[in-house]
């Protein structure tokens, strides 16, 4: 079985990896998604959550508010660390579960923090430049530039992923020479000395 682990910061662009990857035969696992399912109303994950931040992130039909979760979570470092804490086991539980084919991508915000990157063969971050991102993530997820900046702020620097990935990718216009990089890592076999 081959895992490649994908992660960078919010807004780089890893859709368009996870798209070269399924192309080239992978199955593609969304953690984001996961997250999802991991938060879904009367789960573990969704109780362990209200534990931590309390019953404010709750819609009044008891499903999770994702904005005030957002919110919330994203205001200092230590609440998205509180985040990540209370939520990442339950993630990497469900990320096991759905594995079915033999080359698989994870696509993970929190492949470090989860460290689920150790089940990885190779990892690969997707950067691009703050104000590049600071866009995408204003027309992703129709928000203020002011929302869009506590996102990003409230990740981890580049180097973060500079000092863990086995590459770097990065994602700022030019769509055909990025896949390239991409496709270029997946035949180099993990091998960063060829």
């Amino acid at each position: 079985m081959r895992i490649i682990g994908l992660t960078g910061p919010t807004g780089s662009g890893k859709s368009l990896v996870s798209e070269v990857a399924k192309a080239e035969g992978y199955q593609v696992i969304n953690c984001d998604l996961i997250a999802r399912k991991a938060t879904e109303k009367g789960s573990y994950g969704l109780l362990c959550l209200v534990a931590a931040f309390g019953e404010e992130i709750l819609n009044n039909d008891d499903t999770l508010n994702r904005k005030e979760l957002a919110k919330i979570a994203f205001s200092s470092k230590e609440n998205t660390e509180l985040l990540n804490k209370t939520l990442l086991p339950h993630i990497v539980k469900l990320v096991n579960e759905n594995i079915v084919a033999d080359k698989v991508l994870l696509d993970a915000p929190t492949l470090f923090e989860s460290g689920i990157d150790s089940e990885c063969e190779l990892t690969v971050a997707v950067l691009a430049d703050k104000k590049i991102r600071k866009q995408r993530i204003i027309s992703r997820d129709n928000i203020t530039e002011t929302e869009a900046e506590l996102r990003i702020n409230a990740g981890k620097s580049d180097e973060f992923y500079k000092l863990k990935a086995d590459y770097i990718i990065y994602n700022n216009g030019n769509i055909e020479e990025f896949k390239a990089k991409f496709l270029e890592i997946l035949d180099n076999g993990g091998n960063k000395d060829e």
